[in-house]
């Protein structure tokens, strides 16, 4: 038996969220593991962003609730990101004063 392939639809409303963390600093890797899709797809939706010609599927809204646990799961990542590099930072100054 084969196997096929469903095509994820994503409303206007949650690629405008993704584009926004985008933008707001997030990388655009980061962004798109949190929100569970491809990295490619992201990227498309940035640039077609940009330019003004951004559409959605209109037959799955995304509630407020899964918008706003889209933004604390990139929160939680940025942070996590940051707590890494502060390790690392503490780490590196720990060694230098021995």
């Amino acid at each position: 038996m084969s196997e096929t392939k469903r095509r994820a639809k994503y409303t206007l409303e949650f690629k405008m969220e993704a584009v926004r963390l985008v933008k707001g600093g997030q990388a655009c890797s980061v962004t798109a593991k949190i929100l569970g899709i491809p990295k490619a797809s992201l990227e498309n939706w940035v640039r077609l962003n940009a330019k003004g010609q951004l559409k959605g599927a209109s037959d799955k809204p995304v509630n407020p609730e899964q918008m706003e646990l889209a933004r604390l799961r990139a929160e939680l990542a940025r942070v996590k990101m940051e707590r890494d590099i502060l390790k690392k930072a503490t780490a590196y100054f720990a060694r230098e004063s021995l």
